[in-house]
This record gives C-alpha cells, sequence and structure tokens, in this order.
C-alpha cells in the first residue's frame, strides 16, 4: 500500500487555528465600526453642551441690584420697625353694640272725623311743640257750637223765669195763700232747668273741643318724617294709621349692652357720682360719631345673653345719630394716669414669659427684655416693669431676630402721615414729639406728663397690633418656641 502523503501546514494557518479571533485577522473593518462610533457620541455631547448653554440667560441689572441691596442690607443689620414707649394717660373702655332711640317718638292722629283740608307742613321739617301742623274741616263743628248756644240762651231764660216764680211762690207760702207743695213743684222746675243750662254749656265747650281737635298741632319738638295722609282725604278717630310721625332729635339716646361681668366696675363709678363719657363709633370702628355721657343702667340682668342695657345721652346738635342706626358704644371706665405704653405688637411669649426686642440706640443691636404687662387697651399695652420711657422696641420684624444681632431700625410709615383709626383716637391724646417719616423738623412742645421720644422712633397713635383685638402675639408650634428660648438664653 502506499501511504497518503499530505501537505503540512503553513504558518499562518497554524496561528489561525490557535488564535481565531485575533483582531489582526480583519483590521479594517473594526477600525471603521470604532471610528463612527466614536464621532456618534462626541456629536451628541457637543449637542447637548450648546442646547445647555442657549437655555441659561445672563443675569439681568435688576437681579444684580437684588443681590447688591442684599449684600448692603446683610452688612447694614436686620430691618425692623420700632417705636419708642412714652408715658402718658391710658384710658379703660368697655365697648359695647348698642343702637340709637329717640326719647319721644309721636304718632299723630285725628280725634275728630272729616275732610282734611289743608297740610301746614314740610317733609322732613323741624317743628316745634304748638306748631299747627294740619286742619280738618272744622264746619260741622262750628254748627254743632252755634246750636248749643241757641239752645243755652232758651234754658237761661226759661231758668230764669222759673226762678221769679219761685220767689213768688216763697211769698205767697208765707201768706198762706198756696200749699207748700205747689211750692216744691215750682222750685224744682227750676233746678231742672238750670240743669239744662249746664248741660248747654257743656255742648257748647265740646263743640269748641272739637274745633281744636281739627287743628292738629305738634305736641314735642322733632322732626316730621314722611306725609302718611294727603289732604282732601276723609279722617276717622278710629282710624288705626296716622297722619304723620314726629321724632324727638335732640337730644337722642343710644341704648347698648354690655358683659355682666362689667356691672360692678360701671355701677362703683356711677354710685360715687362720676360722670361717664360714652363715645358711639361707627359700625366698623374707623370713625367716632358723637360723644355723650352714661344716663342710667337698666335694674335687671338679661339671662339670656349675659349682658345689662345701659342708655347713653347725646346732644346731638350735628345731627349725627339718627334713629335705629347702629353703633358701637365706648364707655370710659377709668383712666390710668402717666402709663408706661408701647404697642401690643411689640410683645412676644416665650416659654420664660412676655418679653420685647429692646434696640441699643448707641451699639444699634437688638437687646431681649423681659417685661410685665398690666393690660392691653386696643392696640397698645401697658407696661408696669422692664421698660422705660423713650426706651426703642421692636414692632415688626421679631421673627428674625436673635439677642446681640445688629438691626436696621426704621421708623413705621404705614400710618405716618394720616390719619389714626376711631379705636386708637380714643385710647387717649396722641403722642407729641415723635418726628415723622417725611423727616420733617417742625415739632410742637411735649404736653406735661408726657415724654419726647427719641430720633429714629415713631409714634404708634394709629399702629395696628399684628394679634386680632390688640392682644399680643402669642408663638404656639414648636418652630417659634424653639427662636424664642434661643432668644432668651
Amino acid at each position: 500500500m502506499h501511504d497518503k502523503i499530505t501537505e503540512a501546514p503553513t504558518r499562518s494557518e497554524i496561528a489561525l487555528q490557535l488564535h481565531p479571533d485575533d483582531p489582526k485577522q480583519k483590521p479594517k473593518k473594526r477600525s471603521a465600526a470604532g471610528t463612527i462610533a466614536l464621532l456618534l457620541v462626541a456629536a451628541v455631547l457637543v449637542g447637548g453642551f450648546f442646547l445647555w448653554r442657549g437655555t441659561q440667560k445672563p443675569p439681568t441689572a435688576n437681579a444684580a441690584a437684588r443681590r447688591g441691596n442684599a449684600d448692603g442690607n446683610a452688612a447694614q443689620g436686620v430691618p425692623v420697625i420700632v417705636a419708642a414707649a412714652q408715658r402718658r394717660d391710658l384710658p379703660i373702655y368697655l365697648d359695647g353694640l348698642g343702637s340709637v332711640e329717640a326719647f319721644y317718638i309721636v304718632t299723630l292722629k285725628s280725634r275728630v272725623d272729616g275732610e282734611m283740608m289743608e297740610v301746614r307742613f314740610k317733609e322732613g321739617q323741624d317743628v316745634h311743640k304748638g306748631d299747627l301742623l294740619a286742619i280738618i274741616d272744622p264746619r260741622p263743628y262750628q254748627v254743632a257750637l252755634a246750636q248749643a248756644e241757641a239752645n243755652l240762651a232758651k234754658d237761661k231764660a226759661q231758668l230764669a223765669d222759673a226762678k221769679l216764680n219761685a220767689d213768688r211762690y216763697s211769698q205767697l207760702l208765707k201768706d198762706g195763700v198756696i200749699p207748700r207743695q205747689q211750692y216744691d213743684t215750682q222750685v224744682a222746675l227750676a233746678n231742672q232747668l238750670q240743669g239744662g243750662v249746664d248741660s248747654d254749656q257743656a255742648q257748647i265747650d265740646s263743640a269748641k273741643l272739637n274745633i281744636t281737635y281739627s287743628q292738629i298741632t305738634s305736641p314735642i319738638d322733632g322732626r316730621v318724617g314722611l306725609r302718611l295722609v294727603d289732604p282732601g282725604n276723609i279722617v276717622h278717630a278710629a282710624d288705626t294709621g296716622g297722619l304723620l310721625v314726629i321724632t324727638q332729635m335732640e337730644p337722642i339716646a343710644v341704648v347698648f349692652t354690655l358683659p355682666e361681668d362689667s356691672l360692678p366696675a360701671v355701677n362703683s363709678a356711677t354710685r360715687a357720682g362720676a360722670t361717664l363719657t360714652v363715645k358711639a363709633l361707627s359700625r366698623d370702628n374707623g370713625m367716632q360719631i358723637a360723644q355723650g355721657t352714661l344716663l342710667t343702667i337698666d335694674n335687671q340682668i338679661d339671662q339670656t345673653t349675659g349682658t345689662f342695657k345701659l342708655k347713653a345721652v347725646f346732644d346731638n346738635k350735628d345731627r349725627a345719630l339718627w334713629p335705629n342706626q347702629f353703633v358701637n358704644a365706648r364707655l370710659l371706665i377709668d383712666t390710668k394716669r402717666n402709663a408706661t405704653i408701647i404697642p401690643a405688637a411689640a410683645i412676644d411669649h416665650g416659654d420664660q414669659g412676655a418679653f420685647v426686642y429692646r434696640i441699643n440706640p448707641k451699639q444699634e443691636i437688638a437687646e431681649v427684655v423681659p417685661v410685665d404687662v398690666g393690660l392691653t387697651q386696643d392696640n397698645l399695652a401697658l407696661i408696669t416693669s422692664g421698660i422705660a420711657p423713650n426706651d426703642l422696641v421692636v414692632t415688626d420684624g421679631q421673627d428674625r431676630l436673635r439677642a446681640g444681632v445688629r438691626v436696621d431700625a426704621r421708623p413705621d410709615t404705614r400710618t405716618a402721615g394720616g390719619p389714626a383709626p376711631a379705636a386708637s383716637q380714643t385710647s387717649g391724646p396722641p403722642a407729641q414729639g415723635m418726628p415723622s417719616s417725611a423727616g420733617t423738623s417742625n415739632r410742637t412742645p411735649d404736653p406735661p406728663g408726657q415724654s419726647a421720644s427719641p430720633a429714629g422712633s415713631q409714634s404708634f397713635a394709629g399702629s395696628k397690633p399684628n394679634g386680632q383685638n390688640g392682644q399680643p402675639r402669642n408663638r404656639q408650634d414648636g418652630k417659634s418656641g424653639n427662636k424664642n428660648r434661643d432668644r432668651q438664653q
């Protein structure tokens, strides 16, 4: 047999069998695919970069200015609103709801029947007692008067004759000519005729009275309302409606209520003979309408509402009060003399009690000062200890303060230059010597018993507290409580 002779493999074939995935076998194909992938990735990255750059806008001038202001404020200190403590009188008021009531309201009605002939008043006219307002046809009563007078004359003549006969019979009775019975009959006839004369006189008086009733006059001083009956209508004494209504306007009363807990204080003041002032305010307490005095206290307490009624009298010369008008009444019950007063908005409460932030004017830093609050009236608080007159206290911006923080104290310009609300106007005389927000140099001298406020402070005669009803803020949440504890440490 012949053995099969095979050719030996070449070196390249042996290398291929040993390394089948050698990249050198396909160098051109592998190199082209990698290049394409790298280019695609680079294109995506470059496109995304330019897209991101396009959405970013350069900072505007306003943003730069705001950053500059923020940096400046941080350098100057925390901006806060401050007011100066004052020493002055603090009036104490009791507030109640009330309505205006006239002392006299008269509905005029006719006392006789007849046609209304004439009206001598204008609607809304002020009239006085005795002024003639309307005339009802008096002719039927004038005729009745004439008839009664004629009957009176006839009966008087008969009476005179009867009396003469009675005198004659008296002489004849003495002479024994006539019996006594005849004489007594004549005397009785004379007395009967005397009764007829008296009846005729009563008829005359009645006719005259009806004629007087036909002229309707005003029984009081007051203001006439709208006319209810026009001339030409027949009116009757039995009509339920009236002809017109007259209401007394000067003086006028305000009836208001207070809680029964206030009765001892009011009763003590009235029993001591004090004249208590009452102010009538508008529905929103924004304006004082009139000022009067307390007249009396009702003699019982309403158990349903737990209140008692009071009546105040107002002269009402300017006719500012109108019957049935709703008002808020403020009764001046007491006045605290020479008290230290600060805005109620300056008072905060922490774990240790009430405190305020006092500003050191030399170092311009905030200090935490515990205070004792005697009472709160409207938007003012009476401080018994902790604050002295002219001390600057923070009324707004306390949430950003801590003890020792540098501040930028600013006066409250929200109420500067404008009229104070009625609630603040009635809380005592406004502070004097307080610089205005415009920085004017004209100042009025401080009255006795009041202290001038230092520069940079603001009068709080018209400021509003942050809390309702003038009560100081009481921070109950945990976050604020932690801040207050840090401030006091």
